[in-house]
């Protein structure tokens, strides 16, 4: 776990409510029918919803997932992405050791 990193992913707002939006799938539209057994959000939901340009979401996603943040999963030419909690709870800790642990 590299808590710098996953800091500096976390050290912007939008990027901070990507990560709170996904912890439920009912924050975007329904999946697509071919999609509806797929774990994740289709990144295309995530811009829509965050109102920015693909380049930015991409950019926001691939620093969430250099961080561990997000898990993405590429289904023909769609990318999914879901929360990995484990990382999430690990960060969480491991911030906790470092800052509260004497």
């Amino acid at each position: 776990m590299d808590i710098t990193k996953t800091i500096a992913a976390l050290n912007n707002p939008t990027r901070r409510q990507i990560l709170e939006w996904l912890k439920v799938r009912s924050n975007f539209p329904p999946p697509l029918p071919e999609h509806a057994e797929l774990d994740g959000v289709c990144v295309a939901y995530i811009q829509e919803k965050a109102g920015l340009s693909q380049s930015t979401i991409s950019s926001y996603m691939g620093l969430l997932k250099d961080a561990g943040l997000v898990i993405s999963e590429r289904h023909g030419q769609f990318t999914f992405y879901r929360r990995n909690e484990e990382a999430i709870a690990a960060f969480l800790s491991a911030v906790e050791k470092e800052l509260l642990d004497l």
